[in-house]
């Protein structure tokens, strides 16, 4: 299939050609496991070289000496070190077989064999899945007796998110439409507001595809956010428009008009949220890559509306609103209330800004009291639980376990499937992979349909308390995304202390409530047989420790594949596999007696090393060339900020040896990296917006009061994710750069009003105040409705998984409910 790069098989079987040597035949002969296979290798091959010039002609020459079934191979003489000359069939079983198994696959209890597809950098994943069901539709069309059951894909989640993305983007821009309605009653103006929106989006979907974006979750978020931003230029040239026709003049002269007295006020809109989201587009490290493709998103589509509210708006609307009569309208209860309020704030100003610092202040001490994160937990339809036995377990203890497990989680509500991999490769973490172990395995958790379940945080939530019940394993649940797990890194050139300190913070983890599955990789010791070559002896018989070492490898494992021989197939090769039989690899006696190369002949292991049996460590990691464990432990929905506080005031943490030092690791890293980056982020990005206001109002201190309704816009934001139960994590943040420029946006219609009415009419700047509230409240609020409607069906979780989106949503609403309501009373103070 086309745009597949990866193709792994899961459990089964490997063909190959066994050679189970007998160890009192080969103590018979003199003759050793390594000799056997390297000389089985010399002789069982193919080999190309050499030319010929025959009849005018040049020919290739190839040496071929293979068999092509496994019962040739029996009879075949080996040549041996000193000379002598042996038949396999005198020192060995041979069968063609399966290699040993280190691995199995179950659905359900039922043994199967998996397949995992990846795909290939620069494809499209939707076509490629398409393209891999309908070669599976064909393969179940030719084997009708063979079951083939999906249990989980990623691009099915994507799928997912790109409709739910699809379904807001709709519903926020219908919405949108309809506030705009509601504030003008006049279909005219409403369809110039509405057809912003396409006029705006479909120019960014080819600057994306010029720039090498894609259509994902990130892009389409963008998308669904700004909605409700891509109609304010519009709606502040439509409604100036309709409120300078109202005042008698032809439509031609009040779009003129109208496009002229706006102009700096939209272009001070516009290039403020664009230098907002510009520090976010640049930003480095993960968050950079992340956020790369949406800030640009927005900033494209930013400045794509400020090119159609200033080219096309005025022009459609001389054309549509050409028709229609309508005079000014007195102002109603709400308008007259509003401005008794603001003439009230003006003779009160200082208690007012008093008033407004205490809001700010009430805002930050709220915030200390929110919980801290990364992303929140998504909800993929899967999750993992992966399952470590202690060292030395067999691959029939790892499958039992796994069983018990599985039965244990069957019966959980919602809960459809349940796929179990054992010895297959494990995540190391940043994309990397460490070979399989048979102690360790994972079952994947396949859940029924989103409509048909609870959800999957509540579900998973079953798992842990039911898996608390199956004994003699440790479990770590997972789904593969961020935001669920907190890792700690503990790092020290000294092994014991690093040991004892990683084994205190696992035990006093265990007594923090919302953990769970707390475990670490300080090694448990596996048990294992130590060779010990007496070196004079050894030197004296000629042999080396590499040459012990290849022998006790070969005999009970096989050699290396690169150095096996292979049996030729017609479409593939076959391993030939020389080592001792199972029985034989069970007694200890037997490998002291394997046979050694020597100088003059061959010697038993026993003669030239001792054996022994001990344990030793099962892995080591290291961090900066330094040892390092990680502890790790299962978020179960907690605040990932609130988690590392309490496990630093852990005694193990607070009073740990010296010589073991803590380091930022797993999401903590990753969340640490992205405040700090959105951290400078939102400073570089309030910079950049006073920088272009001085250099829109050539003055210093007009930007300073637009700029002052900014901290009235965090209280607000802060308030709903109390309210909402949501954390301060990415989804927020984003949330809080987008609030900035939105808030900046409502200071500007009114500061620049007032100021070009003290300019031109020569107004007093109290009456200039009175009239930029009177002429610029209508199309503040009608903006700032208009992206509360666009935002609101991201707010309610519609769309698929909302778990990302909606934080930022409700934060974003909150922040503009708050801000609106205040800035139009504390900015003209």
């Amino acid at each position: 299939v086309k745009g597949v790069g990866k193709f792994e098989r899961i459990g089964g079987v490997s063909r190959e050609v066994r050679i189970m040597v007998d160890p009192a035949k080969m103590a018979a002969l003199g003759v050793s496991a390594t000799e056997i296979s390297r000389a089985l290798k010399q002789v069982q091959m193919e080999s190309s070289g050499g030319r010929t010039q025959i009849g005018n002609g040049e020919q290739s020459i190839r040496t071929v000496a293979t068999v092509s079934q496994a019962a040739e191979l029996a009879s075949m003489p080996i040549a041996l070190l000193d000379g002598r000359t042996i038949h396999l069939d005198q020192v060995a079983t041979i069968s063609d077989s399966v290699s040993e198994r280190s691995q199995q696959a179950l659905l359900d209890g039922k043994s199967t064999i998996g397949f995992r597809f990846y795909r290939a950098k620069g494809y499209d994943e939707t076509d490629i899945t398409k393209n891999v069901r309908a070669t599976i539709e064909t393969l179940k069309e030719a084997h009708p007796d063979l079951t083939i059951t999906q249990v989980n894909s990623s691009v099915d989640y994507t799928l997912q998110q790109y409709e739910g993305s699809m379904h807001m983007l709709y519903e926020g821009a219908i919405l949108a439409v309809i506030v705009v309605w509601f504030f003008l009653k006049d279909w005219r103006a409403t369809v110039i507001s509405a057809v912003a929106l396409p006029l705006s989006i479909i120019p960014t979907f080819a600057a994306m595809h010029w720039l090498g974006f894609s259509l994902n979750t990130l892009t389409l978020l963008a998308l669904a956010v700004v909605v409700g931003i891509l109609v304010d230029d519009a709606i502040v040239e439509v409604e100036n428009i309709v409120r300078h026709k109202q005042m008698g003049k032809p439509v031609r002269q009040a779009a003129e008009e109208a496009v002229t007295e706006i102009a700096t006020a939209v272009m001070a809109t516009t290039l403020t949220l664009v230098v907002v989201f510009m520090p976010t587009s640049l930003m480095s490290g993960v968050s950079g890559l992340v956020f790369r493709e949406f800030g640009w998103t927005i900033v494209i589509s930013v400045l794509v509306s400020l090119l159609v509210a200033r080219l096309i708006t005025p022009v459609m609307a001389v054309y549509f609103l050409s028709g229609s009569h309508e005079s000014e309208k007195p102002d109603g209860p709400i308008m007259q209330r509003y401005l008794g309020a603001v003439n009230w704030c003006l003779a009160h100003h200082k208690t007012t800004i008093l008033a407004a610092i205490a809001f700010f202040a009430m805002s930050i001490f709220l915030m200390t009291t929110l919980e801290t994160g990364f992303i929140p937990a998504s909800d993929r339809g899967y999750t993992t639980v992966s399952l470590e036995l202690p060292p030395g377990s067999s691959l029939e203890q790892t499958v039992a376990t796994a069983e018990t497990a599985r039965l244990a989680l069957k019966d959980i509500e919602g809960v459809a499937h349940v796929f179990t991999a054992i010895g297959t490769a494990q995540a190391a973490g940043a994309g990397a992979t460490q070979a399989g172990e048979v102690r360790k395995g994972a079952l994947t958790i396949a859940f029924a349909p989103r409509g048909e379940r609870r959800s999957q945080k509540a579900i998973e939530q079953d798992i842990r308390a039911h898996l608390i019940d199956v004994p003699g394993a440790r479990f770590t649940l997972s789904s593969g995304g961020p935001g669920e797990k907190m890792t700690i890194l503990l790092s020290s050139d000294n092994a014991d202390a690093l040991k004892a300190t990683a084994q205190n913070l696992a035990q006093q983890l265990r007594a923090v409530p919302y953990l769970s599955n707390i475990n670490t990789t300080a090694s448990l010791d596996r048990p294992e047989i130590v060779v010990r070559p007496d070196r004079a002896r050894a030197a004296e018989m000629g042999v080396t420790s590499q040459t012990i070492g290849d022998t006790v490898r070969v005999a009970t494992a096989g050699d290396f594949d690169a150095q096996l021989s292979k049996m030729n197939l017609d479409n593939r090769q076959v391993y030939i596999r020389v080592r001792l039989a199972d029985a034989a690899r069970q007694d200890i006696e037997t490998l002291a007696n394997l046979r050694v190369p020597t100088r003059n002949g061959s010697t038993s292991l026993s003669t030239i090393a001792t054996l022994s049996t001990s344990t030793g460590p099962s892995q080591i990691d290291r961090y900066d060339r330094h040892r390092y464990v990680s502890v790790n432990a299962d978020l179960g929905g907690a605040s990932l900020g609130t988690a590392l506080e309490d496990a630093k005031a852990l005694p193990a943490i607070a009073s740990m040896p010296s010589s073991v030092k803590l380091i930022e690791g797993g999401d903590g890293e990753i969340m640490e990296e992205l405040f700090s980056g959105f951290g400078k982020a939102i400073l570089t990005g309030v910079l950049c917006v006073f920088c272009v206001l001085v250099l829109l109002f050539k003055d210093f201190f007009q930007p300073v009061t637009i700029l002052s309704a900014l901290p009235l816009s965090i209280g607000g934001a802060v308030i709903a994710l109390l309210v909402s139960g949501g954390q301060l994590g990415l989804p927020a943040l984003i949330g809080i750069v987008m609030l900035m420029g939105i808030v900046t946006k409502n200071s500007i219609l009114l500061v620049e009003y007032a100021i070009m009415m003290m300019r031109d009419q020569e107004m007093s700047l109290h009456d200039a105040m009175i009239d930029a509230c009177h002429k610029r409240a209508r199309p503040i609020v009608m903006t700032t409705i208009a992206m509360i409607a666009g935002m609101i069906p991201i707010a309610l979780g519609f769309g698929g998984d909302a778990s990302f989106r909606q934080p930022m949503a409700i934060a974003v609403i909150g922040g503009l409910i708050t801000s609106t309501a205040l800035s139009l009373l504390v900015v003209p103070v």
